[in-house]
């Protein structure tokens, strides 16, 4: 049995697309300092967090004057920056509403807010976590010492 030549084109497509699925599907491996999830992850105290005293590999460096803002209750660039983070994904720890806060780490050359944020739970901050895909996963970490 031979395939058409617009048969084979289909089929070509139909392994392009779900190559490029895989490959958006793949973990960060930029580090292991931190725990990375893309499903609910379990409760505060269960996550292994970054070594506090470290900057966590993970975190932009456009992160640092985000965590410097929020320990000095700093005003933020962002009119959003400082909102309730909703969870409506439900991947981090179940909170009552209000629990958790979003801001924005810069993303150099976009001239919009991009994907990457800082949430914090709790007020004054308990917990910390970083997302670089939009909310498609969080890493939790502790800010490094000198901005405490």
């Amino acid at each position: 049995m031979s395939l058409k030549p617009a048969h084979t084109r289909w089929l070509l497509l139909a392994i392009m697309l779900v190559a490029a699925a895989l490959w958006l599907q793949r973990p960060d491996s930029t580090s292991s300092d931190a725990t990375e999830t893309r499903g609910a992850i379990p409760a505060a105290g269960d996550v292994r967090p970054a070594r506090a005293s470290d900057w966590p590999a993970f975190l932009p460096p456009e992160a640092r004057p985000v965590l410097q803002r929020i320990a000095t209750g700093a005003a933020h660039p962002h009119r959003q920056d400082g909102t309730v983070f909703q969870n409506r994904e439900g991947r981090l720890p179940q909170q009552p509403r209000g629990y958790y806060r979003e801001y924005t780490v810069e993303t150099p050359g976009l001239g919009h807010r991009g994907a990457r944020r800082i949430v914090t739970g709790g007020q004054p901050p308990a917990v910390y976590y970083y997302t670089g895909d939009h909310y498609g996963s969080f890493r939790r970490f502790d800010p490094p010492k000198d901005l405490q």
